[in-house]
């Protein structure tokens, strides 16, 4: 998996005014969760950027007063207006200990439908998951080779890697191929034809 390195300074001080402080010295507050404490931390903008303005899952290794922790982010937390990053909270990983996250889902084959001419309409682009840390992977794949035009594969189609329970309903649709307007109209004008061919026999 990806990691992205951030550097983090424990703050001084908590509450919305040591918010508010962090935010004018240009920095963002921090929480990370899991184990036996929870550490209140400040990080920069910029060592941010890579883990939030993704669409892809990735590790971060942070290193906070010099100890190191891995850990995966949780939630940010943005100002409606200005879009300006508030707050981070990051969940701590140790060893054996059951995590739920969201990872992207990919897919992998060439449909038969979109050779035709069908659009690959995809319905959910993040797969709800519960795994330890060991098992962690950064994405999850979806085979769509045998989908033809009109078919929707779901949710219990996807693969699934050892160590990993999908937690999203097993019927939830994931991708469908959908029929353009022209062939719709070409498959109408063809059976309208093939019902007066029939009529006239």
């Amino acid at each position: 998996m990806i990691s992205v390195e951030i550097q983090g300074n424990t703050r001084a001080e908590l509450g919305k005014k040591g918010s508010r402080i962090d935010r004018n010295n240009g920095n963002v507050p921090a929480v990370l969760y899991g184990g036996d404490e929870v550490i209140h931390f400040t990080v920069t903008p910029s060592a941010l950027k890579n883990i939030i303005y993704t669409p892809d899952f990735k590790l971060a290794e942070l290193t906070i007063d010099g100890k190191h922790y891995k850990a995966i982010l949780k939630s940010a937390q943005f100002h409606p207006v200005s879009e300006q990053l508030l707050h981070v909270d990051f969940l701590r990983l140790i060893a054996k200990t059951p995590i739920r996250v969201e990872v992207p889902l990919r897919f992998k084959g060439v449909s038969p439908g979109v050779k035709i001419g069908g659009k690959l309409i995809q319905q959910l682009r993040k797969i709800k998951v519960k795994t330890t840390p060991e098992y962690l992977v950064d994405e999850l794949k979806a085979d769509i080779s045998k989908l033809e035009l009109g078919q929707a594969l779901r949710i219990r189609e996807v693969i699934v890697p050892k160590g990993i329970e999908i937690i999203n309903n097993p019927s939830t649709p994931i991708a469908l191929i959908e029929i353009p307007r022209a062939l719709k109209a070409a498959a109408a004008a063809e059976a309208k034809t093939e019902q007066k061919v029939a009529k006239k026999k």
